[in-house]
């Protein structure tokens, strides 16, 4: 008997997951173990002492992405619980897809994958990337669009990653270009190849409201306190992650107050725009990754703050509907204001850090470029790599298959949850919408 059209929508999503899930139960089962305990006192104290120092950061960048960043996305009115349950989809599914490529990659040794808490926070880090990047076609996307791009995404940053940080040596403690650029990029990229040359109009259900905003500026309010322990957790302990909590707390500040008076200064009024808040205020924190570990003087990162939330603000105001008109390029979350923009700030002060730096400086550069060039060749590969990979991947998300939504049927939690005040009632057209999207979803 054929299956109804109308289940394809409910067989999609659990059959992508349930098969991926079962392919990595697999394959932990045959290669991923821990290290054995060590009976030497000396060992026990020193993983004692790592886990120690590295788990209170790890539940901090923890709350950061699955509620700072969750809310900070539920400025859509009628999209909070897919951004939501989305976002943390997302998380664990790259995470765990980023586990077995670094595993297979990097630490595949006789047969085994040893795993740990570091090598679970390098993943952790590949997953924000994904995070990041959809935020360019959120609630136009359906989930197993976002997934496919997630598949596609954590091998690409991967190998970025190792091409900027391994063969050119460039210094980004914080991820501010091997993170932040990369991913803006592609989710820029993924834009345009999956909307195409036609601009996006204003969708009824896009605007926000007074809460939906509310909820969204509480999601910054969250990340803004443990942003510091996303910049630190790489760094050395000691002196070089003291000096990345400072500059990154400076960074931030600054960046807040200038936040305020930029979009107040933008308004006719005085008034103060609530997604300016929301994303302005956060700017200083992916700028100063780059250097937030370096000898820089207080009042760089305070001026380094400052520049990138007045370039985030400006870009909200100016620039992204520019690229709009010109380019025709979507960009739901203005991920291009909050890390493309001070991203490239960032990486401009590493360049000048480096070039004022002693000689002794520590840091690796097996390359035989000088340590400038390799932080701005390590930018150039971060702007263009996700950029062209960003492309092939919305082309792919073009498929039929992956069940785009209708354009009237986008920023809707109805197409994907069952919303209890609309179960009783159902609007005069659900089943119309609902076939509409089936007939997307058949192969």
């Amino acid at each position: 008997m054929a299956v109804p059209p109308s289940t394809y929508p409910r067989r999609l999503l659990p059959l992508f997951l349930g098969l991926f899930q079962g392919a990595l139960l697999l394959f932990f089962a045959l290669f991923v173990t821990y290290d054995e305990p060590s009976a030497q006192v000396e060992d026990t104290n020193l993983v004692a002492n790592q886990v120690y120092s590295t788990f209170p950061f790890f539940q901090d960048i923890q709350v950061m992405l699955v509620v700072g960043l969750g809310l900070l996305l539920t400025f859509l009115p009628r999209y909070g619980f897919s951004a939501l349950t989305h976002n943390f989809l997302l998380l664990n599914f790259s995470m765990q897809w980023a586990l077995v490529l670094q595993g297979l990659l990097h630490h595949f040794h006789h047969g085994q994958i040893h795993l740990d808490l570091h090598r679970l926070l390098i993943s952790v880090f590949a997953a924000v990337t994904v995070l990041i990047s959809v935020g360019a076609i959120l609630g136009r996307a359906s989930p197993c669009q976002l997934l496919v791009m997630a598949t596609c995404e954590i091998p690409i940053y991967l190998a970025s990653e190792w091409v900027i940080v391994t063969c050119l040596g460039v210094l980004d403690v914080g991820g501010t270009i091997t993170i932040h650029v990369f991913s803006c990029y592609f989710g820029l990229g993924v834009s345009k190849a999956l909307f195409g040359a036609t601009q996006q109009p204003l969708h009824p259900k896009e605007t926000p409201t007074t809460s939906s905003d509310l909820m969204s500026l509480v999601g910054t309010l969250i990340l803004w306190v443990f942003w510091p322990s996303f910049v630190a957790v790489p760094c050395q302990p000691g002196d070089a992650q003291h000096r990345a909590i400072l500059n990154t707390l400076l960074a931030m500040s600054a960046g807040a107050i200038t936040t305020v008076v930029a979009s107040s200064l933008l308004e006719r009024d005085g008034k103060l725009s609530p997604g300016h808040l929301q994303n302005g205020s956060l700017a200083g924190g992916v700028a100063i990754g780059a250097v937030a570990d370096m000898a820089v003087p207080p009042a760089a990162a305070l001026a380094l703050g400052s520049l990138s939330a007045a370039a985030c603000v400006l870009g909200f105001r100016f620039l992204t509907p520019l690229l709009a008109r010109k380019l025709t390029l979507h960009d739901q979350c203005g991920i291009h204001n909050l890390h493309g923009l001070p991203g490239i700030l960032g990486a401009a002060a590493s360049v000048v850090a480096v070039l004022v730096a002693p000689k002794d400086t520590p840091g690796s550069q097996p390359s035989q470029l000088s340590p400038a060039l390799c932080q701005a060749a390590g930018l150039a590969v971060a702007l263009g790599a996700p950029l062209l990979a960003g492309l092939l991947t919305g082309a792919a998300l073009r498929l039929p298959c992956l069940a785009r939504p209708p354009e009237r049927l986008c920023f809707d939690d109805s197409l994907y949850f069952k919303i209890h005040d609309q179960a009783e009632s159902p609007g005069p057209d659900g089943s119309a919408e609902e076939e509409a999207l089936a007939l997307k979803e058949q192969v």
